[in-house]
């Protein structure tokens, strides 16, 4: 048992498990084995000892089947010690088997004719063969069952003196007898070998799982923090956006009522200063979700048409403002992209070609290469030198001129090209640029040729910024933060519009109950979280039930820029505003709500 000793208890017990499930297939090949002997020895002279021998066998039998059945019944319930004090009644009853075949080796051999004697040799030596695989793993058990089964038949083989070459039959048979216990070492070798492999194998799963374990659960607590610091930065913006979209309308209101040009100069200053924060909110926030993980890529195909306008309903106001024309072509191709990336992506590059544009132009263009579509944005800005163009992707690198920058030149954290990098090599589409000092950029990159869908969406148009004045028109607000509500009550007032405003939907709909048709509102502005668990989209629903007749137009405003109002936006037909919005952009939304210049 010297094998199996080595082995832990449970890896014993596991062997002594695997004796007792082989005791069906070992009962039957002696079963045949004693059918064979009672079929040959029937009617030679040996046939009353045949008859006892067949007793002593048949109980012998009977008593390991039982022996099995015990165990088959109670296998579920035995522990390892238990099987390993059964172990010592197996071997009992194997080598009391074995026992028996080596006495009718003794008993039979020259009962019958020469093939008697061949038959029996061959019967009787399959046993001590057929328990190389059963038992070389106990090597004194084995030794034990082929001796007591092969050495009667050499001791009778080599005392038959009637048989002429008895002396070197019995040698042969010792010869086999020695080649079945190498063969016995040689398997329990390999067997053991095995088992040490099995074993460590076993070890270094177990150290695998206990080490994916630690790992899932770092790389939990690793996206936990990430999750956290993803949630503090939107919080955290979202927080400060509050105040920042206030300060702007009031700012703005300030300047109606001032007749100062130096008042004047401070509100623009005041408006810069809130844009470049906004600015660098976003850009805080966008670099955060891309390190994380929290930006999924979903291609699909994306109508330029559609992209365009709202680029050019988000930027015109802005390039106008500077004396700049903002064109866009190839609106006709279809992209596939994932679309809030590219979007984002255009958003960005527009956004930096307009500011660092002072003369001409900023030009969106797509052309189709293949099976592909070139996508472009052209300025004719201040250019880049050439030095600073293999590090513009860099975080928080900004590039240094040699003339001095104006101040909205200067804005920003240098995060909003590295952003742009990070999506464009998310959606697949690397990032190229040329630029020269003086003449303007150009940035470009690759995306495939989508299909278009089935049904044409309805063409958004892009107005101009509106003018100072909303005679005549009533507007609806909805904003818990007071100040907002205030500053925005204010600033809608000085543009010559009528206001309602309200704090929550319960106070929507209370007055919206008892108001008359003729005071509808012409236009919705509604935060988009407001208290008890409620958002904007309550506030619209409310107001639109009210005046059903007519789809009250609408804009949003959040100051959250997590993902998902899109689809909102689409589905509930508003336009999304984040603040802080500037006033500018403000009267530029109305315009285009209102349709009116």
């Amino acid at each position: 048992m010297e094998a199996v000793a080595t082995l832990s208890s449970g890896a014993r017990g596991e062997a002594v498990r695997a004796l007792f499930q082989q005791t069906p297939t070992t009962l039957a090949g002696h079963a045949v084995g004693i059918v064979l002997v009672g079929a040959m020895y029937a009617q030679t002279p040996a046939r009353e000892r045949l008859l006892a021998w067949l007793a002593a066998v048949l109980l012998l039998w009977l008593l390991r089947l039982a022996h099995f059945l015990r165990y088959r019944n109670r296998r579920h319930a035995l522990d390892d010690a238990t099987l390993l004090a059964w172990q010592g009644s197996w071997r009992v009853l194997a080598l009391a088997q074995g026992l028996m075949w080596g006495v009718a080796a003794w008993i039979f051999w020259g009962q019958g004719e020469r093939f008697h004697d061949t038959a029996l040799i061959l019967i009787v030596y399959s046993y001590a063969l057929a328990a190389v695989q059963l038992l070389s793993a106990q090597p004194a058990v084995f030794m034990a069952f082929s001796s007591v089964v092969l050495l009667p038949l050499i001791v009778r083989v080599a005392s038959d003196t009637s048989e002429p070459y008895h002396w070197q039959l019995a040698g042969l048979l010792a010869v086999l007898l020695g080649i079945t216990w190498m063969m016995s070492r040689t398997y329990r070798d390999a067997l053991s070998k095995t088992r040490f492999h099995k074993q460590r194998s076993d070890e270094l799963a177990a150290q695998l799982r206990v080490e994916k374990a630690a790992a899932d659960a770092a790389r939990r607590s690793a996206e936990a923090a990430n999750r956290a610091k993803t949630q503090f930065f939107a919080a955290a913006s979202h927080d400060l956006r509050q105040p920042l979209h206030a300060l702007g309308l009031f700012a703005e209101t300030l300047r109606q009522r001032a007749h100062d040009p130096g008042v004047a100069a401070l509100v623009n200053s005041i408006n810069e200063s809130v844009d470049a924060l906004e600015g660098l909110f976003g850009e805080l926030l966008d670099i955060t979700r891309i390190d994380t993980g929290g930006v999924e890529v979903a291609p699909q195909a994306v109508r330029l048409k559609e992209l365009f306008a709202r680029l050019k309903l988000h930027f015109e106001p802005t390039a106008f403002e500077k004396g700049l024309a903002l064109t866009l072509r190839g609106a006709r191709h279809v992209a596939h992209c994932d679309p809030v990336i590219l979007e984002r992506i255009l958003r960005n590059l527009v956004s930096n070609a307009i500011r660092y544009t002072e003369d001409g132009g900023v030009l969106v263009s797509a052309r189709q290469r293949g099976d592909t579509l070139l996508v472009q944005v052209w300025d004719s800005g201040i250019g880049i030198p050439e030095v600073s163009l293999p590090r513009i992707f860099d975080e928080f690198y900004q590039v240094q001129h040699n003339q001095p920058l104006q101040a909205h030149h200067r804005k920003g954290l240098g995060l909003g090209l590295a952003i742009v990098q990070r999506l464009a090599a998310l959606a697949g589409a690397p990032l190229t640029v040329r630029s020269r000092v003086g003449h303007g950029t150009v940035f470009s990159f690759v995306v495939p040729v989508g299909v278009a869908p089935a049904t044409e969406a309805a063409p958004t148009s892009a107005r101009a910024p509106i003018g100072l004045t909303l005679e005549g028109r009533r507007i609806a607000v909805v904003e818990d933060e007071a100040a907002v509500r205030d500053g925005l009550e204010v600033l809608l007032k000085a543009w010559g519009a009528s206001v309602v405003a309200f704090e929550t939907v319960d106070d929507t709909r209370a007055w919206a109950m008892q108001a008359a048709d003729e005071q509808r509102p012409h236009l919705l502005i509604v935060d988009y979280r407001l208290p008890a668990g409620t958002t904007g989209l309550d506030a619209l629903a409310v107001l639109r039930a009210r005046w059903p007749q007519v789809k009250l137009p609408a804009i949003v405003v959040t100051g959250s820029t997590i993902g998902g109002h899109e689809d909102e936006a689409a589905a509930h037909d508003f336009h999304l505003l984040i603040k802080p919005v500037l006033p500018n952009k403000l009267r530029a939304m109305i315009g285009f709500k209102l349709g009116v210049r």
